[in-house]
């Protein structure tokens, strides 16, 4: 159980949440807990949804953008993001069972999304002070300055979710994953 309420129903949540939250629905056919557990900010909730909407407008395919959120939530530990990411890596962006596993790891079996992947967890584990051989890493991959901005904005938003549902113990409703050992 979540540390706090989480809006059973759109009518449930803040009326400033309730178009976002239809919107949701809209798109994905229903609305997973972690969107109506952000409902309850309707500030957070329209920041979070405005900066993944525009990031999946961007240069990133969604099958990176699923790794990076593979990996940023097994360095974080958000159970939550784990099972939502895996199910998301497999059934939307068509990732293998290896290759979800790999991005679990911070790796990728393939050459260049590696580098983005290794990329974000460098960034997640050093707090953004990355070392000089890191950032040349990925550049070496052939990744834009264009995507390097955008993997960094993938790792905060994957950051910023997993940190919510941690710190709420938001209510897995995704088939769930289990943490790798460390």
């Amino acid at each position: 159980m979540s540390k706090i309420p989480t809006p059973a129903k759109i009518e449930d949540a803040p009326q400033a949440s309730q178009e976002l939250l239809k919107a949701v629905q809209k798109q994905l056919g229903s609305v997973p807990n972690l969107f109506r557990i952000v409902s309850t900010s309707p500030a957070a909730l329209g920041g979070y949804l405005g900066l993944n909407g525009a990031l999946a407008q961007g240069t990133l395919d969604s099958a990176t953008r699923e790794r990076i959120a593979l990996a940023v939530a097994e360095y974080n530990g958000c159970d939550y993001c784990l099972a939502a990411h895996s199910y998301l890596g497999e059934k939307i962006a068509k990732l293998s069972q290896t290759e979800i596993l790999a991005n679990r790891k911070g790796i990728s079996t393939d050459a260049k999304a590696d580098a983005a992947v290794r990329f974000a967890v460098e960034v997640v584990r050093a707090r953004g002070q990355i070392n000089a051989s890191a950032f040349a890493n990925v550049k070496a991959a052939g990744y834009s300055d264009e995507e390097i901005v955008e993997i960094i904005a993938h790792v905060a938003l994957n950051t910023l979710t997993n940190y919510i549902n941690s710190v709420l113990g938001t209510e897995i409703d995704f088939p769930g994953a289990e943490r790798l050992a460390a």
